[in-house]
């Protein structure tokens, strides 16, 4: 019997999979589960249209972020933290507020896509950091840390 695989089941194929099971499986498990819808022809057809939108809004979400890549690229943002004499920085900088001054800067980034590249930042001076623009698509930029 075949059908087209709603969600991903472990061993048998992902979403939007057409897959040949048993009659038992499909009737008793997969098709009351909500895992799966039998694979008629007019299933068949919907399906194919799904993929082919989905398609067409994945190759924009790649464009968008590949463009949001560049513009980081070229982009130096500038963190304030309290400093000390010896030029350490209490506390330590962080993704938000980062994302607060690449927001300042005219990007939307959220917080949660940020990533310090370096180990830690505990002085002023330059670093990197990368955001995950897309499934994986990264962008890097430059922040300077400086005293307030």
């Amino acid at each position: 019997m075949e059908i087209i695989l709603k969600k991903d089941v472990a061993k048998l194929g992902n979403a939007d999979d057409i897959v040949t099971v048993k009659s038992g499986y499909a009737l008793n498990y997969l098709i009351p589960q909500g895992y799966a819808i039998l694979a008629t022809e007019s299933a068949k057809k919907v399906l194919a249209e799904n993929i082919r939108q989905r398609a067409h809004k994945e190759a924009k979400f790649r464009a968008d972020a590949e463009a949001l890549a560049a513009k980081l690229a070229e982009t130096l943002v500038k963190v304030s933290a309290k400093v000390s004499e010896t030029g350490k920085i209490y506390g330590s900088v962080t993704t938000a507020q980062l994302a607060d001054a690449l927001v300042a800067a005219g990007l939307e980034v959220d917080k949660k896509d940020i990533e310090i590249l370096s180990d830690s930042v505990k002085e002023t001076g330059t670093y990197e950091a990368s955001v995950k623009c897309y499934k994986d698509i990264k962008g890097t930029f430059k922040f300077e840390v400086v005293a307030e």
